[in-house]
């Protein structure tokens, strides 16, 4: 019944609008100039960060740095990885939105990567004022996976360009001094993987242009009316589509091309996902989903909170709001607006959470966890797409919001 009905709706598209794939008009949405490429120079930018954070650590490990001036250094590192793209994709008039968003993607999963990378060389010189030599994989982190005794590496003969970026390229947001790794690269299974990212990416792209853009073109006039049921049938139409793509790219990302990257660089770890599908819990969906996110909070952000003396239940609702932080800054700063609709998202999954944990068991909470992702997405889609159009597209009306 699923396929049938789905297959009415598909056909029902192409009789209506025709055929609308057209992957020339992606490469538009990343370049407004062909000659002015500002997301790729931000991310070529982003090496000066890198080896800042990696000659900062050189001279706190030789003692060069004390380490106030080692954190002050890190902070304000940090800090600029933070707001020095944002500016850019905020100013430069030639920055697209999906450029802006690639970018600051890039520097958010950097950033990350560079607290990581502070924080273990941080043991490591603590460890090592308790005469530790060496500093496997964290506790907070483990893995039945291990390298090579023969090839272990001690601190501070990590601290080496090749050792800095295998961590920057390698599919993980927790840095170690020795990464679990795969004895050689498995061709067919690196070709499958590099099939399925292709087949996937192009049939993001034609859903995208073929399914969702008509519908959401169609649904400006309700929400500019106010039409409630007309906005709720759009909401409903623009749900099956939305979920289904997030679908696709949730194996694209995170199946694909995390196991494609991890096979290329013999990287061991290739817990990227669990059962995140049979979540019965809102808590349990997001400590599944993804896992190289999930176990950087852990380890960086909710553990540290705990050893502080905070709650658990503060520490948790500190991991959704640090969260639903970098949601809005991914999608409000590309898109040159600020509704806070991202965010908002993020933090109604608290109350969610405690609802379902509390009245909802078993297939009913897996129920609920479901309901939130196919409606809860295209919601805040409208919501976006809705306020772009009007700042960009009708600016008559953009003093009225």
């Amino acid at each position: 019944m699923l396929v049938l009905s789905n297959a009415r709706l598909f056909l029902e598209n192409l009789l209506r609008y025709g055929i609308l794939v057209d992957p020339i008009q992606v490469v538009s949405l990343f370049l407004k100039d062909p000659y002015n490429w500002p997301a790729a120079c931000l991310v070529i930018v982003s090496n000066v960060f890198i080896l800042v954070a990696l000659y900062n650590e050189r001279q706190l490990s030789r003692g060069s740095f004390s380490e106030v001036m080692g954190l002050l250094v890190h902070c304000v590192n940090l800090s600029t990885i933070l707001i020095f793209p944002a500016a850019v994709v905020l100013l430069v008039p030639s920055m697209t939105p999906v450029g802006g968003a690639f970018a600051l993607g890039t520097s958010t999963i950097l950033l990350l990567k560079l607290c990581s990378y502070k924080d273990v060389n941080k043991w490591c010189r603590e460890m090592s004022s308790l005469k530790a030599k060496t500093l496997a994989r964290s506790l907070s982190c483990p893995s039945s996976l291990s390298s090579s005794v023969d090839n272990k590496v001690c601190y501070p003969g990590n601290l080496t360009i090749r050792d800095m970026y295998y961590f920057i390229f390698a599919p993980t947001l927790c840095y170690e001094l020795n990464f679990p790794r795969s004895p050689s690269i498995r061709m067919s299974f690196l070709l499958r993987r590099l099939f399925e990212m292709l087949f996937f990416i192009q049939m993001l792209v034609a859903l995208t242009q073929q399914w969702m853009v008509p519908i959401i073109q169609s649904s400006m006039k309700p929400l500019e009316d106010m039409d409630l049921s007309r906005m709720m049938e759009r909401l409903l139409r623009l749900a099956v589509p939305n979920h289904l793509l997030w679908l696709m790219f949730f194996y694209w990302f995170f199946h694909s091309s995390l196991n494609f990257t991890a096979e290329l660089l013999r990287f061991g770890d290739r817990q990227f996902y669990n059962d995140w599908w049979n979540s019965e819990t809102v808590t349990y969906f997001w400590q599944n989903w993804n896992i190289p996110v999930h176990k950087w909070c852990l380890r960086h952000f909710y553990k540290p909170l705990l050893r502080r003396g905070y709650s658990k239940t503060l520490s948790q609702s500190a991991v959704f709001l640090l969260s639903a932080f970098f949601h809005e800054y991914l999608v409000s700063v590309p898109l040159r607006m600020f509704r806070l609709w991202a965010f908002m998202g993020m933090m109604a999954q608290l109350p969610l959470a405690w609802f379902v944990g509390h009245f909802l068991r078993g297939n009913y909470g897996n129920a609920a966890v479901w309901l939130s992702l196919i409606i809860g997405q295209p919601f805040a889609v409208l919501m976006y797409v809705h306020d772009y159009y009007v700042l960009n597209h009708r600016p008559e009306a953009g003093g009225t919001l």
